[in-house]
């Protein structure tokens, strides 16, 4: 059994929803994971913003004005009148649910659920499409066998234990849809799985089934060797090993969540991720294989501040390193890369939420020095040390551009560049051009 995650964008109209029945309605065994509809989610959050403050007349304009654009979708997506009916009587109670909300306290929780009302629209919709085609399809409700723990960890036996009693309970159905992102907590509560959404709960089923292949359908055909929008002549990595994915994905490749892969990777399933409008298109296949020898992308992270942190203490000092690291922890903020000296520490964050408590606090230690407006630049493949030749290839591409900082020896596939902001664009096609357009 295979497991399709499809986006708000693959659902976004009635339209697309056609499109998406057409691409899985094959007679092969699977499970599809839906997104909420584009644009549904931000509205909630926008109607959840009204409500916690308290705005009840606003909320329940954008409720109508969501539930306005839900009602012009029936006539287009559906034939039968009894279709019609049900559909718009399934629309009318979940909005009057959300309309409940502007009339009570509204907390986090009612927020939560809130935002999991758009996924409940999507699959309902999609499903009864399904269903009115004459398609041998069921709803599988992610409220019944998705969950976090305390900690808000997936619950992994809770999600098997109850996915395979849903399952089993349709004997004879091998089509199957379900909700991504949403959840239950450790509570009973509605929750959500934050860390890459329906990418994340397609992993989890996947992992859970123990499936041939999980398919992440997007709107571009998988994962490129450059970003598309700023850099001209690049293609589709073809194969990627699941750390090589992880690497892009964490420095700024937005097609794929860095950490939502990681159940599919444990469970040695393979993810293909592949493009809704070009579905013949091979796309791009992540493994715990590795292509030897390989330089396979370029991905870049914005918005980073480099802190550097000179003492002559530092020499010869040890716990020198524990100190400062206990000051970004204290303020929860992660670090991205790092160098060292014998006098001094270079690193970078993304976050400059606490950034001048964090400076107040580094100059307890020595003198500190602070870049903004930096970008990290990495590049991604088969970097094993022994591999000679490659790290000077990639310092031969930016030998025109600024480096402030390297970062080789942590990973097996990545090195890290800092550049300033300005240089980021004129980096990533040097790149691509001596890498991957010789």
């Amino acid at each position: 059994m295979k497991v399709q995650k499809f986006g708000g964008t693959s659902v976004g109209s009635a339209q697309r929803m056609k499109e998406v029945s057409n691409l899985i309605l094959d007679g092969q065994p699977k499970i599809v994971v839906l997104s909420a509809m584009s644009g549904t989610t931000n509205t909630l959050v926008e109607i959840s913003d009204y409500l916690y403050k308290r705005n009840a007349d606003a909320a329940n304009e954008t409720i109508n004005k969501l539930a306005q654009k839900y009602a012009g979708v029936i006539d287009e997506l559906y034939d039968k009148p009894e279709t019609k009916q049900l559909i718009a009587d399934f629309l009318q109670e979940r909005f009057d649910y959300i309309r409940s909300f502007t009339k009570n306290l509204f907390t986090l929780f009612e927020e939560k659920i809130v935002l999991a009302q758009g996924e409940l629209l999507s699959t309902t919709m999609f499903t009864h499409y399904l269903l009115e085609k004459g398609a041998s399809a069921a709803l599988l409700p992610a409220l019944e066998f998705m969950r976090v723990d305390k900690n808000g960890e997936p619950d992994t036996e809770y999600i098997k234990e109850n996915l395979a009693t849903l399952l089993a309970a349709h004997e004879g159905v091998n089509l199957f849809i379900t909700q991504g992102f949403i959840c239950l907590n450790a509570y009973g509560e509605v929750d959500n799985l934050q860390r890459g959404g329906s990418d994340y709960t397609a992993s989890l089923i996947g992992a859970a089934i123990k499936a041939e292949e999980i398919q992440i359908w997007t709107d571009i055909d998988g994962m490129h060797n450059n970003d598309p929008r700023i850099v001209d002549k690049t293609s589709p990595v073809s194969h990627l090993h699941f750390e090589e994915a992880a690497e892009l994905a964490y420095f700024g490749a937005k097609i794929l969540h860095p950490t939502c892969i990681l159940p599919a990777k444990l469970a040695n399933i393979p993810v293909r991720l592949l493009n809704t409008m070009q579905p013949t298109a091979f796309g791009t296949m992540i493994s715990n294989k590795t292509e030897k020898g390989k330089i396979k992308a370029v991905a870049a992270k914005d918005n980073i501040t480099a802190i550097k942190i000179k003492s002559g203490r530092m020499l010869l000092a040890y716990g020198f390193l524990r100190k400062i690291f206990e000051i970004f922890e204290s303020y929860q903020t992660p670090i991205d890369m790092i160098a060292t000296s014998e006098v001094g520490v270079s690193l970078t964050i993304d976050n400059n939420k606490h950034l001048q408590d964090i400076i107040d606090e580094l100059k307890k230690f020595g003198t500190v020095t602070v870049d903004t407006e930096m970008v990290i630049i990495c590049v991604v493949g088969d970097l094993e040390w022994e591999n000679v030749g490659f790290e000077s290839a990639v310092v031969s591409a930016m030998k025109d551009i600024p480096v402030r900082m390297i970062s080789y020896g942590g990973s097996n596939y990545n090195i890290s560049m800092l550049v300033k902001a300005t240089d980021k664009h004129r980096a990533m096609q040097a790149l691509s051009d001596y890498l991957f357009n010789k």
